[in-house]
């Protein structure tokens, strides 16, 4: 496998300069929209990076972020895996644009469903590190993980009842089963966006990282101890 150093112009202050010393060498870009290193032994990175749409995820993004987590998945030199966005966003849901023009049989004729599962049937354990927004399919996406870590800064919703839908990819069954069903009902129905402590409280997260290194070096230190288990 192929692991793609992330250039630091990429990134914006401060989240570069947290995130620096996780990249290695640059090797030529892969994906588009995703980034991946390996920034420890046996540990992938890979980062959501389309910034300007908060890493609004879409048909392309998707297949990116399969394509990257199915590679390292099958490098048997992979343990474990990290999976993050921004600062500003984990990812802040489906690209509104691409879906309003897509009826449901053509994401099902397409890989888009297919690409929306893809982390919950990894064989290897992947750890989401969420700053900001996780919101609709962004957090649907970071509830596939095994561990979800949380900077004091997320923010994490189902507001897809603004639109008048319910949450997709699977996102009202994992809620329900991490928080219990009143509370999965609450963030359904009304839209209501929780914060990272209350999100702790309730179990949505396993913890909130509030030390200066921040979410993605907790998130990559834990993957290391993990992939040395062997």
């Amino acid at each position: 496998m192929s692991f793609v150093a992330l250039p630091r112009h990429t990134l914006r202050a401060p989240h570069a300069a947290r995130c620096a010393r996780f990249f290695s060498t640059t090797l030529p870009a892969r994906y588009k929209n995703v980034i991946v290193s390996r920034p420890e032994p046996g540990v992938a990175l890979i980062v959501l990076n389309r910034p300007k749409a908060l890493n609004a995820l879409n048909a392309v993004h998707f297949n990116d972020i399969a394509s990257a987590l199915n590679e390292a998945d099958q490098d048997a030199s992979i343990g474990a895996m990290v999976l993050t966005g921004s600062d500003r966003a984990f990812a802040a849901g489906a690209d509104i644009k691409e879906m309003k023009d897509k009826s449901f049989a053509e994401a099902y004729t397409s890989n888009f469903l297919a690409d929306w599962e893809v982390v919950s049937k990894l064989n290897k354990p992947v750890i989401a590190a969420v700053s900001g927004y996780a919101l609709g399919g962004g957090l649907e996406l970071a509830l596939q993980a095994d561990i979800l870590l949380a900077a004091p800064s997320a923010q994490l919703g189902q507001p897809e009842i603004n639109l008048g839908v319910i949450p997709g990819g699977g996102g009202t069954q994992r809620l329900a089963r991490l928080i219990g069903k009143s509370r999965a009902m609450e963030m359904i129905l009304t839209g209501r966006i929780v914060g990272a402590d209350e999100a702790e409280r309730w179990g949505l997260v396993n913890r909130v990282v509030r030390e200066e290194s921040g979410v993605v070096h907790a998130a990559v230190t834990m993957a290391k101890e993990i992939a040395s288990k062997g």
